[in-house]
Parts: C-alpha cells; sequence; structure tokens
C-alpha cells in the first residue's frame, strides 16, 4: 500500500494498537500525528518513528482540546485524509449493582463522547476534501458482557455512530468504517485478565492476538479495495474480512 502524500491523526496511540496503527501507517508513506492522553509517551513513539511523524498530549474527552490538536495537524501537514479513532478505556470493570457512577461515566465520556469529539473536529474539512475513518469498535458493541456495561454501551454507541456518519457524508466522498479488532494481546487485556469476570478474562495471553494482525486489518480499510465495506463493521474475527487480508 502506498500512502506517500497521506495525512493520518491517530488517537490513543501511545500504545497498543493505536501506536501499531500510528507505526504501520508511516511505514507506508503517510505523515502521521499521534495523540494521547499521556503526553510524554506519544511524544516518544512519535520519535521512534521518525520522519512524518508528531505527536500532542490530548483527552478527547475534552472537545477543546481537541479541536486544537486537529487544527494542529492541518496546519503541520497540510491536512487530514486518515482518522484512526482509537482512543478508549475499559474500566471500570465492575457489575452495574455495585459500579462507581463516576467511572461508569467516564466510560462513556472517554469512549463514545470523546469519539464523538474528534469525528465532530474533522469531519467538516473532510466532508470538502474526502478522507476515511476508521472508528475502532468491539465485539463488545454487538454481544453483551458482564462487567462490562459501560464499555458494551459505549462501543455499541460507537457503532450507530459509524452509520449515523455514512448516511450524513457517504455522497461527500467520506469513507467510514467500524473495526473490531478482536481479542488482541496489549495493556487492556492485562486489566481484563486481572479481572476475572466474564469469559474474556479467562482467555490465556497466549492465546490472544498479535497486535499486527489487526494493524494488517486497520490498514485494508484505508485502501479502495475495501469501498463494499462502507458504513458496516469490519470484524477480525470474520473469516470472510481475515482472508481478504491475507490471513485466512
Amino acid at each position: 500500500m502506498n500512502l506517500n502524500g497521506k495525512i493520518a491523526l491517530v488517537t490513543g496511540a501511545s500504545r497498543g494498537l493505536g501506536e501499531g496503527a500510528a507505526r504501520a501507517l508511516a511505514k507506508q508513506g503517510a505523515a502521521v500525528m499521534l495523540l494521547a492522553r499521556d503526553g510524554a509517551l506519544v511524544q516518544k513513539v512519535a520519535q521512534e518513528i521518525g520522519g512524518g511523524a508528531a505527536a500532542l498530549a490530548c483527552d478527547v474527552s475534552d472537545y477543546a482540546a481537541v479541536e486544537r490538536a486537529v487544527a494542529a495537524t492541518r496546519k503541520r501537514f497540510g491536512g487530514l485524509d486518515i482518522l484512526v479513532n482509537n482512543a478508549g478505556v475499559i474500566e471500570p470493570i465492575s457489575d452495574i449493582a455495585s459500579s462507581d457512577p463516576a467511572a461508569w461515566a467516564r466510560n462513556i465520556q472517554i469512549n463514545l463522547i470523546g469519539a464523538y469529539n474528534v469525528l465532530r473536529a474533522v469531519l467538516d474539512g473532510m466532508a470538502k476534501a474526502g478522507g476515511t475513518i476508521i472508528n475502532v469498535s468491539s465485539g463488545a458493541a454487538y454481544r453483551p458482557l458482564e462487567g462490562w456495561s459501560s464499555y458494551c454501551a459505549s462501543k455499541a454507541g460507537l457503532a450507530m455512530l459509524t452509520r449515523s456518519i455514512k448516511l450524513e457524508t457517504g455522497a461527500r466522498g467520506i469513507r467510514v468504517f467500524g473495526f473490531s479488532p478482536g481479542t488482541i494481546d496489549t495493556d487492556m487485556q492485562v486489566k481484563i485478565r486481572a479481572s476475572g469476570i466474564n469469559a474474556i478474562s479467562q482467555i490465556p495471553r497466549a492465546d490472544l492476538s498479535p497486535v499486527e494482525h489487526a494493524v494488517r486489518g486497520l490498514l485494508y480499510l484505508c485502501d479502495s479495495a475495501s469501498d463494499d465495506l462502507i458504513g458496516e463493521d469490519a470484524s477480525m474475527r470474520d473469516e470472510a474480512f481475515r482472508k481478504r487480508i491475507g490471513l485466512g
């Protein structure tokens, strides 16, 4: 894939899938702006990538901060072609009856409202020039899991946002996808295993998929070969999709 001349923005880019996506996009020739709440860590990742990579500390739950980050991306690189809307948290892992209301709301604030904030900040410019949006979803958007009520609710909301964007902007050249990466070996899975709640926590680390596999699927969505999936949720659990990206 040749992404020379393309400009990408990746949220939650200091670790896990976000970091992997940023590195892969840069390797394919894109200039990449990395965003994460941990400014020091995300700057370190950008420095390791080198070349056309830059980084900013940004809490996606703060719309003003997101707006500034998007403006800074366009000022530095001259535009924005690809958004990987990846920032998210799993906490609180708790049954509803004993959950902390503030922590539950914070999950929605980051995973759903934060994703909306980034979409709101980029859509106007993309509607004029086109672009690709990948909202990182989860099987939890469609499958309820005990202890994950806030996470499931937030990802279900994000899935509906993806469909809404297709209806509102598809005619203006915006390619939007949901993307479910599956159970991949990240720091989030460490927290899940430590909780001991629900079947996902019982999956041994050796059985988790490597981040590189999910990155491969994410990159595929940046190519026109995936146009028939626009508005849908591409899943790494889908054998047909895995075959398309050479993993079947």
